[in-house]
């Protein structure tokens, strides 16, 4: 645990898109926290992030981390996926508290063995699902708990993006150690919400298309979960939809709730706005909110308007710096994020061989 009063030292492994976009500007933001390290060897990388941080240090590998492990006490992972393990597993063995970027590993028993690994040494492991704190998910947890759907049916979720050119690098590879493709990248955040909505997965059926000329791996993915509880959530990923579906799609036994648009947290971030430095951050416009109803239509003003919450990217750090003080569980456990991982890989499975994939419930 990190004494009270005393902030805790982050070091951040990696300054790409995950490490500027998301992981600096968030840290920076978060009460108790600072950001000590950047490991980059890019200089374009480090002058970027120098003129942001004006105050911080600067290491060209991992290994110069590890020897300045007794002035850090936190490292960040958002580097490419398929360091994820090796690094959380390095950073664990020399003492560290650790947050990985999704997905924390390959496979549901890797993260399980990281996981193991934390506990015996008594440290923090978390993985940031930061879309948790999505506003329109925040707006869901809350209908969902008060009750305002009924009994929760089907729940369709898409994250879905026109991009028909690839832009390369390891994200569109089809070497399996990159773990690239959609099916763990957008699928990571959206079986994620699911199973934080309604609970474990008992059945999986997929498919996954490369459907760009050229693609290697998969960038058109649909996933159906059948959730221990009946619930049924459909989830789309794709970078090929060329008119964009609605955000969410909710069907209860007394209402629907329907919400298009993306939160506006990552837009933000990418703008170089930053919370805590003006007034608004996370709310959209009421033109945005989702609508309620039954038996009508939301796109011609059937139902009615319910406002987004805000959305809540600092709190995910907010909790880890809670978690570190009081040495309590963090937003977002190793164990969450392996029961996504037994669904990710089922559902690999699945769009491979063609059937559906039963999974057993742990307990």
């Amino acid at each position: 645990m990190t004494g009270t009063g005393t902030p805790t030292r982050v070091g951040l492994v990696g300054y790409g898109l995950a490490g500027s976009v998301f992981h600096a500007p968030l840290i920076a933001a978060t009460d108790g926290l600072v950001l000590d390290t950047i490991v980059t060897s890019s200089q374009e990388r480090r002058e970027q992030a120098r003129a942001e941080f004006p105050g911080v240090r600067f290491a060209a590998s991992p290994d110069e981390l590890w020897q300045r492990a007794e002035g850090l006490d936190l490292i960040v992972i958002a580097s490419p996926n398929k360091t994820h393990v090796p690094l959380a597993t390095a950073a664990l063995k020399a003492g560290l508290p650790v947050v990985v970027d999704k997905p924390v590993a390959g496979s549901a028993a890797e993260a399980r063995e990281l996981a193991a690994l934390a506990e015996e040494r008594g440290l923090l492991l978390s993985v940031f699902q930061n879309r948790r704190w999505d506003n329109d998910f925040l707006t869901l947890t809350r209908l969902v708990a008060a009750g305002e759907l009924g009994d929760i049916q089907r729940f369709e979720s898409r994250f879905e993006r026109w991009r028909p050119q690839l832009k390369g690098g390891w994200r569109e590879s089809g070497a399996a150690e990159e773990i690239g493709g959609l099916l763990y990248d957008l699928g990571s955040h959206v079986v994620d919400q699911a199973l934080v909505l309604f609970g474990p997965a008992v059945r999986v059926y997929a498919e996954a298309d490369a459907r760009r000329p050229g693609s290697e791996t998969d960038d058109d993915t649909f996933i159906a979960i059948t959730h221990a509880n009946g619930v049924r959530s459909h989830l789309y990923a794709s970078a090929t939809t060329a008119q964009l579906g609605p955000r969410f799609r909710v069907l209860g036994s007394t209402a629907g709730y329907v919400k298009y648009g993306l939160d506006p947290q990552e837009a933000d971030l990418r703008e170089g706005r930053r919370p805590g430095t003006g007034t608004g951050w996370g709310v959209e416009p009421e033109s945005l909110w989702g609508r309620i109803g039954a038996g009508e239509s939301p796109l011609t003003g059937g139902g009615h308007p319910v406002e987004t919450e805000p959305g809540d990217y600092p709190a995910y750090y907010a909790g880890i710096a809670t978690a570190l003080r009081e040495g309590t569980a963090p937003p977002v456990t190793a164990h969450e994020a392996a029961a996504a991982l037994d669904v990710l890989e089922a559902a690999r499975r699945s769009a491979r061989e063609g059937t559906a994939v039963t999974l057993e419930v742990r307990s």
